[in-house]
């Protein structure tokens, strides 16, 4: 237990926090305290607690810091800002959702919304960006077309989860990939044959429970401008390295913006910066724990683990790796209910993870899944998430009533608890 004591006091920290503020009735109170911010007790408690000379401690949190795949996961977090950063100022968001509301006929317009909500997020990769984008849209089918509000916005919470977490720049699946040591393609592959079903599933649902046949008026945009996600999210299904297919996304959406669009080089080299800065938190935070996680491991983390699992065995193989499954998905769900963030709760179990699925033999993009799945299940339901806090303002209904609307991951979490009782019967 002892070596897991600076990870719980991150925890207790950030969660007290998230607490006080509530009481005080502040808005999105768990966002209040930033998480790399609650990290610094847990360090002190680190050091104070690692037995060694201080400059052992301190080689050993450097290590952490420098880690190939910390490091990885912070120039991809980057990236992956500079990427939606640009795409956004050219217009490419606007675009997409122009093209997507023109082709879906106003009789399919509520599960056609969800289909909408889905691909925005997929193409930006953040739910909180999909749920400002199209939340006034939401309105309008609320206030024009007789939604009830509860249900519409649930269709984009729903949504928005759907991308956040298959993108492949959305952070949540950077910080899983890159945790579990798998590739973004196998990740996708896996994760993907369970959010389909549970999408169209979703889609049917809405179509004939919640009708609505009017369209709703958006800004056009030209169709040229969303050209870069279907680059990306190509480039990616093909294998291509990260780092390059952002690299090279940035570089199309320069082009399109400086040829085509009232775009200027100094104005890009704004936006990207400003998408770096929107990964400032996640990006800190990665760093830090990963220099948490190698003192840790030097008192004996690693260990401690293992022997826990040797307790836990069961005699069947087939059965460990489910209740490995599972341990996953425990974890990362309780440290999203802790945390109030999918990706700082992968973040932070990442490692314990890994472990877990080399001991008991579960695929890297297996876990990677798993952590992403119930980490976005949990973010987008709990009424104290920034996902169901933002959209409920929007609206002006309860948090509470709205979380309970949000069908696709109810849907989603059952699937994948399915698949993963399925895939341990087959073998």
């Amino acid at each position: 237990m002892r070596p897991f004591l600076p990870l719980l006091t991150f925890v207790a920290v950030f969660l007290g926090s998230g607490f006080y503020y509530l009481w005080q009735g502040v808005d999105f109170a768990f966002y209040q305290l930033p998480s790399p911010v609650a990290t610094l007790p847990a360090v002190i408690l680190a050091f104070i607690l690692m037995k060694g000379a201080f400059d052992r401690k301190l080689t050993t949190f450097m290590q952490g810091l420098g880690d190939f795949n910390v490091l990885s996961m912070c120039m991809i977090y980057l990236l992956a800002g500079a990427f939606g950063a640009v795409v956004k100022a050219i217009g490419g968001v606007d675009a997409t959702i122009y093209w997507g509301l023109k082709v879906i006929p106003e009789s399919l317009m509520v599960p056609g919304f969800f289909f909408l909500a889905a691909l925005i997020s997929t193409a930006i990769g953040t739910s909180m960006g999909t749920i400002s984008a199209l939340g006034p849209i939401a309105l309008g089918l609320a206030t024009a077309g007789g939604v009830d509000k509860a249900a519409i916005f649930g269709v984009l919470v729903g949504g928005a989860m759907f991308g956040d977490n298959l993108s492949f720049i959305s952070d949540t699946t950077i910080a899983a990939t890159r945790s579990q040591g798998a590739s973004m393609r196998d990740k996708f592959r896996v994760n993907f044959a369970i959010s389909l079903p549970a999408g169209l599933i979703t889609f049917i649902l809405l179509y004939f429970t919640v009708k609505s046949g009017v369209a709703v008026p958006v800004n056009p945009g030209d169709l040229y401008k969303a050209l870069p996600y279907i680059v990306v999210l190509i480039l990616a299904l093909l294998g291509m390295n990260v780092f390059l297919v952002l690299i090279l996304g940035i570089g199309l959406a320069a082009m399109l913006g400086l040829f085509f669009a009232d775009y200027t080089v100094l104005r890009l080299g704004q936006d990207i910066y400003s998408g770096f800065k929107e990964m400032q938190e996640i990006f800190l935070l990665s760093m830090i724990m990963g220099g948490l996680g190698q003192m840790m491991k030097e008192q004996g983390g690693l260990g401690t683990l293992k022997k826990a699992l040797e307790h836990l065995r069961f005699r069947s193989r087939k059965w460990e790796r489910l209740w490995s499954e599972f341990s996953i998905a425990l974890s990362v769900s309780v440290a999203n209910f802790a945390v109030a963030n999918n990706t700082v709760a992968i973040v932070i179990t990442g490692d314990l993870a890994r472990e877990v699925a080399r001991a008991e033999g579960v695929p890297p993009a297996r876990s990677a899944s798993i952590l992403d799945i119930f980490s976005c299940v949990v973010q987008g339901v709990i009424p104290y998430g920034a996902q169901i806090l933002l959209a409920s303002q929007m609206a002006k209904i309860s948090p509470l009533e709205l979380a309970g609307s949000v069908h696709y991951c109810y849907l989603l979490l059952l699937l994948t608890i399915v698949s993963m009782v399925w895939r341990t019967l087959r073998c």
